[in-house]
């Protein structure tokens, strides 16, 4: 393997492949993780769409299907959070994931674990904050990439960010073969994550009925939205989201509220838990009231297209890729391929002439 692909997240997420799955509810499940893992790169197990207090099975679930590094990927200001953190630190899993209000004392807590700490961002400031929390690695999400997006396109985050931070950043947000990964190395980045397109991989476990409105997409029909729950999010259009964008903000509110009793249900949590969450999102990602109690829609709705296979009820998010995919290898087979174009698209750049 060329050594510009052998780089410093290799090293410290003990992998051969500088490429992350990440961390999608519903979607990133143990057989998913582990396929990933062991074809070479390393999956992240999605927490965030689990009872905290079944994360553990889960983790073993994976270990029991690959001896090789795996990330669990959960919201630091949910309830719960500590009861995941520890079933991270006690299971010996080599990485954690986390995005929104990120807490200090957790992080400190996984870090005197060995535990490898990569939150996901969407600003240079917020990776330049991520850092100084302690980051290990910062992943960096552009415009392309799917739910909650910024509005900065990944060619100018990515740089940006490498330029204002010290630690290794993996670029996301518009990435699925081998030149991507070339161009994100390029840009100094140390590797890639991917989500959309290792949703649509054999081993994802998304029903065939939602899979067949990532595989029939196209790009114009990949936007975002913010009628879903109140922030910007890069879907797949549908008749939800035509139904949102059609409603008053009432009726909207009232379908969070049904949602939030959902979530409460699927997640065990009480009142005053899901208030103090809600209070410190709203805290630190600066919402609105009504963005706040709309928070609770997108993994609710999320579940519905993911886990019940309901394309039309539930809600698409993607990255802009999902436009221009239309097979569903299996991982091994797919980081194979990446790894090849990648390996191919360095060898041509390193001739005289590369066209």
């Amino acid at each position: 393997m060329p050594p510009a692909l052998r780089t410093k997240i290799c090293d410290l997420l003990d992998i051969e492949y500088p490429i992350v799955q990440t961390g999608m509810g519903w979607v990133a499940k143990p057989e998913l993780v582990a396929a990933v893992s062991n074809a070479g790169a390393i999956g992240f197990l999605a927490a965030a769409t689990i009872a905290p207090e079944e994360v553990e099975g889960e983790i073993e679930k994976i270990k029991a299907l690959t001896p090789r590094s795996f990330g669990v990927n959960f919201l630091m200001d949910a309830p719960g959070a500590d009861v995941i953190s520890d079933a991270i630190i006690r299971q010996g899993v080599k990485a954690a994931g986390y995005n929104r209000a990120p807490s200090a004392a957790l992080i400190d807590k996984l870090k005197a674990a060995g535990v490898v700490c990569v939150p996901t961002c969407g600003a240079v400031k917020h990776a330049v904050k991520a850092e100084a929390l302690g980051a290990d690695i910062v992943v960096v999400q552009g415009g392309e990439g799917g739910g909650h997006t910024g509005p900065v396109p990944t060619s100018l985050l990515v740089p940006a960010t490498v330029d204002a931070v010290s630690v290794p950043v993996l670029a996301a947000g518009g990435y699925f073969d081998g030149r991507g990964l070339v161009s994100a190395l390029a840009y100094g980045a140390a590797g890639i994550a991917m989500g959309t397109r290792f949703l649509m991989t054999a081993e994802s476990p998304v029903p065939d009925e939602t899979q067949a409105r990532y595989l029939g997409a196209d790009v114009a029909d990949v936007l975002v939205t913010s009628q879903v729950d109140g922030m910007p999010q890069r879907v797949i259009t549908n008749e939800l989201v035509a139904r949102l964008e059609g409603s008053g903000i009432l009726t909207r509110l009232l379908f969070a509220l049904r949602n939030g009793l959902a979530y409460r249900s699927m997640t065990g949590a009480s009142l005053t838990e899901l208030l103090r969450s809600a209070l410190s999102m709203q805290r630190n990602e600066r919402l609105t009231r009504a963005q706040t109690l709309m928070a609770v829609n997108a993994p609710m709705l999320a579940r519905t297209a993911m886990q019940d296979g309901d394309p039309v009820r539930g809600y698409l998010p993607s990255g802009t890729v999902a436009g221009v995919l239309g097979d569903r290898p299996p991982c091994a087979e797919l980081i194979a391929r990446m790894v090849e174009e990648a390996e191919a698209t360095l060898e041509r750049l390193s001739r005289a002439d590369p066209a």
